[in-house]
């Protein structure tokens, strides 16, 4: 018993011990490190490895399109709380005198907006 108690001490003792660590380093990604938003202790993330060897240019692209889609998906967020707050735009959604406030919120507006 005195045995299995000590193990199981033992044992518990070795998962909160450091582990050895590894130098690991990316030569590709090394050239994106001065960039703007990379964080001290993680440095550049990219798990996709989309920066694999991507020349600057191509890194600028990837900056320009997240930037964009990010406003875009804030915009869609901003819309989805005003609309559920119960402001609707003025006139119409077609021209056949549907209105925007006639269209319910969140996922029954899919069903609701008339076919063209």
């Amino acid at each position: 018993m005195k045995f299995f108690l000590a193990s199981l001490l033992a044992g518990s003792a070795a998962a909160f011990a450091p582990a050895s660590q590894k130098a690991t380093s990316t030569v590709a990604l090394s050239a994106f490190e001065s960039e703007l938003g990379v964080q001290t202790p993680i440095g550049l993330l990219d798990p996709l490895n989309l920066l694999g060897d991507a020349t600057q240019e191509r890194f600028d692209e990837l900056r320009y399109t997240e930037i964009k889609h990010g406003r875009i998906c804030q915009l869609a967020f901003l819309g989805n709380i005003i609309t559920r707050a119960g402001v609707h735009l003025p006139g119409n959604i077609d021209s056949a005198g549907t209105s925007f406030d006639s269209i319910p919120d969140g996922w029954a507006a899919l069903s609701a907006i008339p076919p063209q």
